[in-house]
């Protein structure tokens, strides 16, 4: 049981990295979306998708504010700032998962 657990999150791992590849960066908003909302609206998939689609819009919208705000030499891109926040959003959602996993 723990080699397929493995291999499923390996797979998991290596399935988000390429839709990200092949989305671009801004397409971490829609994996990260969902699991930001998840608490205040539910495990439910139906109660889910209408806050995941705000939250996503909110998120792209402060990005894209911080990315205008902030000073630079060079224009801040919006990927950026979207993977500073993606990228260990979904760290802590790994960790919690092979925390859960354990238990």
């Amino acid at each position: 049981m723990g080699r397929r657990r493995a291999a499923a999150v390996a797979a998991a791992a290596l399935l988000t990295g390429a839709s990200v590849a092949m989305a671009g960066v801004i397409g971490f908003v829609g994996l990260a979306a969902p699991h930001l909302v998840r608490r205040a609206a539910g495990e439910d998939p139906a109660k889910l998708l209408a806050p995941s689609a705000l939250a996503g819009a909110v998120l792209l919208v402060l990005a894209d504010v911080l990315a205008r705000i902030v000073p630079t030499e060079q224009e801040l891109k919006l990927g950026v700032i979207t993977a500073l926040v993606g990228a260990p959003m979904f760290a802590l959602v790994a960790w919690r998962a092979g925390r859960s996993w354990r238990a």
